[in-house]
This record gives C-alpha cells, sequence and structure tokens, in this order.
C-alpha cells in the first residue's frame, strides 16, 4: 500500500465510487427501467449490457485521465482548446440544475410514498437534509458516508424485491445478449441517464478533492472506477430482474402512472408502496447531492473569486433547485432541452479527456483509447440526433 492509500485512500476509493454509483441511480432511472423492461420484456437486458458497457469505457478513460493530469475536467479541456473547458462547465452546470429540479421532485414523491407527506413538503425537507450536509464540518466525509450508507440500502432493498418478485433469470440472461428487439432509444435513455451529464465526472473529481493525483492517483482511479461502476451495474441488474418478474406475472406496469411504484408493490405486497418511497428518496437524495456537488466543482474554476465560495456555491445551488421547483414546478422546456444538452457533455468531455491524455506521461492504455474514441463517436451522433429531433418541439411549443 503506498503512502497516498495509508492516509485515507481506502476511504477516498470507496466513497467517490458510491458518488458515482449513486448519483447514476437516481428518480429517472427507477422510472425508466420499470418502462422499457415492461415494453421490451427480457430484451431490455441488452440494452442494460450495452448501458454497463460504455459506462466502464468512459469512466476509465476519464477517471484516470483526470487523476494523471492532477487537474479537474474543465481544465484539462481547456488545456486541449482554449475556452473548451468552459463551455464544458457551463454544460455541466446547466444540465446539473435542470435535472436537480427533478432529482428534489422524486424526493418529494419518495417521502409522499413513504410517509404521506405533499410532495412540494417533501422535496422541501429533502433540500434542507442536503444543504444540512454542505453544512457539515466535515462536508466531504459526510457526504461519503451517506452515499455509502444510501446506496447499500437501496442494494440490499433492490435485491429482496428482485428475489419476490421471481423472475426468469436464464431468459434474462440470453436475452441479454440474443434479444428479440433491440430498441436505440432505450440504449440511449438508460446511457444518457447513467454516463451523460456531470455523472461521470462526480467520482474523479471527487478522488481528486480528496488528494490523489498522478501514477498511484491512476491506479486508485482504476479500482474506485471499477468498484462504482459494479454498484450502479448490480442495482441496475436488480431493478430490470424485479421489473422483469412483475411483467412475467401479468402486471402491465408501461401502462402504469407510476411503473416503478408498480413494481414495488406488485413484488412485495402491502408493504411494497413504502419500500418503493424509501428507495425513491435514497436515490433522489444521493443525486441531489452528487449533481450539486459535481456542479459546482465545474463552476467554481470559472473565476478566481469563486474558488474560496463552495459551500455558499453548494447552498446557493441546492436552494435554487428547491425554489424552482415549489414556485414553477418542472419546468418543462429547460427539462427537455437540458436532457438534449446533455446527451453532447459526454462525448465532448471524453473527447477532450482523449486529447489531453496524449500529452501525459501516464497515456491510456490503446485498447482502452481506441474503445473510448468508439463510445465518444457513437454518443456524440446519438447526441446530436436528439438535439436536431428536439430543438424544433421547443422553438414550436
Amino acid at each position: 500500500m503506498s503512502a497516498q492509500e495509508s492516509r485515507g485512500g481506502r476511504g477516498a476509493l470507496v466513497g467517490a465510487a458510491f458518488l458515482m454509483a449513486t448519483s447514476a441511480i437516481g428518480p429517472g432511472f427507477l422510472t425508466q427501467t420499470a418502462v422499457f423492461t415492461g415494453e421490451l420484456g427480457a430484451s431490455f437486458g441488452f440494452a442494460i449490457l450495452a448501458s454497463i458497457a460504455i459506462d466502464l469505457v468512459a469512466q476509465l478513460a476519464i477517471w484516470r485521465t483526470i487523476l494523471a493530469a492532477g487537474r479537474p475536467a474543465q481544465d484539462v479541456a481547456n488545456s486541449v482548446v482554449p475556452g473548451l473547458g468552459t463551455l464544458l462547465a457551463l454544460l455541466v452546470a446547466f444540465g446539473g440544475l435542470a435535472f436537480n429540479i427533478g432529482n428534489l421532485a422524486g424526493a418529494g414523491l419518495g417521502l409522499e410514498a413513504l410517509l404521506g407527506l405533499d410532495p412540494r413538503l417533501g422535496a422541501a425537507l429533502s433540500a434542507g437534509f442536503a444543504v444540512s450536509l454542505f453544512l457539515s464540518r466535515e462536508a466531504g466525509r459526510a457526504m461519503d458516508r451517506v452515499a455509502q450508507a444510501l446506496g447499500v440500502l437501496m442494494l440490499a432493498l433492490m435485491a429482496w424485491v428482485a428475489f419476490s418478485s421471481g423472475p426468469p433469470v436464464g431468459e434474462a440472461l440470453a436475452r441479454s445478449v440474443m434479444p428479440e428487439r433491440i430498441d436505440p432509444l432505450a440504449i440511449v435513455t438508460i446511457v444518457g441517464g447513467t454516463v451523460g451529464g456531470y455523472i461521470t465526472f462526480a467520482g474523479a473529481h471527487r478522488l481528486q478533492e480528496s488528494g490523489a493525483r498522478g501514477e498511484s492517483g491512476v491506479a486508485l482511479a482504476t479500482r474506485s472506477a471499477l468498484l462504482g461502476i459494479g454498484v450502479a451495474s448490480a442495482m441496475r441488474a436488480l431493478l430490470f430482474l424485479a421489473a422483469l418478474g412483475v411483467v412475467v406475472g401479468g402486471v402491465t406496469i408501461a401502462a402504469a402512472a407510476n411503473p416503478a411504484a408498480a413494481v414495488f408493490e406488485s413484488a412485495a405486497g402491502a408493504s411494497g408502496r413504502r419500500l418503493f418511497g424509501l428507495v425513491m428518496w435514497s436515490a433522489a437524495i444521493t443525486s441531489v447531492v452528487g449533481c450539486a456537488y459535481t456542479s459546482v466543482s465545474f463552476v467554481r474554476t470559472l473565476r478566481p473569486s469563486f474558488a474560496g465560495a463552495t459551500r455558499p456555491m453548494l447552498l446557493a445551488f441546492v436552494a435554487l433547485s428547491a425554489a424552482i421547483f415549489l414556485v414553477v414546478g418542472k419546468p418543462v422546456k429547460v427539462l427537455v432541452l437540458a436532457g438534449a444538452l446533455n446527451g453532447l457533455i459526454l462525448p465532448l468531455g471524453l473527447a477532450a479527456m482523449l486529447l489531453a491524455s496524449r500529452r501525459s506521461a501516464l497515456a491510456l492504455p490503446r485498447m482502452l483509447e481506441a474503445l473510448a474514441w468508439i463510445v465518444t463517436l457513437a454518443m456524440g451522433a446519438m447526441g446530436g440526433v436528439t438535439l436536431f429531433r428536439e430543438l424544433p418541439k421547443l422553438v414550436g411549443s
């Protein structure tokens, strides 16, 4: 074990991994997985498998490059093309703010199902909880502990629900590699929700903040990224299996008002709604924290005066997200546009990291670099098509 790891490297490794993993499992992911499983059945396993493969390549390439450079992603991008990092930071911040409104809405819905609270009150209380974390004396450690505790809780609950639903595991495995139907929209949606936007950079920035960098930092980043991907992938697979078991049992969850809640209620009976509320709130609040932290980690380098105002910026980010939700509700246009832009953040950021890695003494392995360029081109094409398709709707609405 290196000296760096002996000074808390293991804690930083686990904390960064769970921050990324829990950020990737938000309210939107729960709903999307239930809906697509209802529509595609066991063949949706192919989309899950594809998202895991893309996640693996993108996360490893980005984390290793950031830790090798010893600088945040936006500074690395600016070193490749002046202004590119600033553009990346603005896209991440805009998308993060828009989606944090949705995360708080999900937290409100979770507390409604769990405790019977009004969703707006639940969202306000959840925002207060996030603020209390950032106000704590050791905010980074508190954030890590909450992400780890709620991440383990979600895994345990999802494992129990998946077991209770009795899914056809053999069929799920077979259709994951030989699907009867492939839906590109399902792949793009799941990839965008679990790797897009701020999520890819969340763990890397947290790990870097702990002091990891250089050769030992790259090794730490690789292990942390693999752990985070493993946790997130397990959660995806368990939710898919739970939904599949319900679908095979004859329940039409795709048409339900709340497809994810229908999975829990069908699998766990009377207690299913409260279990759904607990998982939904856990997924939402960890996404609120991860989104706020990562978005601010990008914005605080835009101006020298921002560098010493991290905590006020975190509080303002959460407060603004909550205020917009409480006053306006979900701003549909902003969310749709943010979703379209979100699809471009991954290829833009990944391309910048790949170009920067060429200048580093710790270059990426050739196979990883080649696969990362394939992911960049594929996600860039799909993100561009999505943006082109959505902008006319926004202009005409």
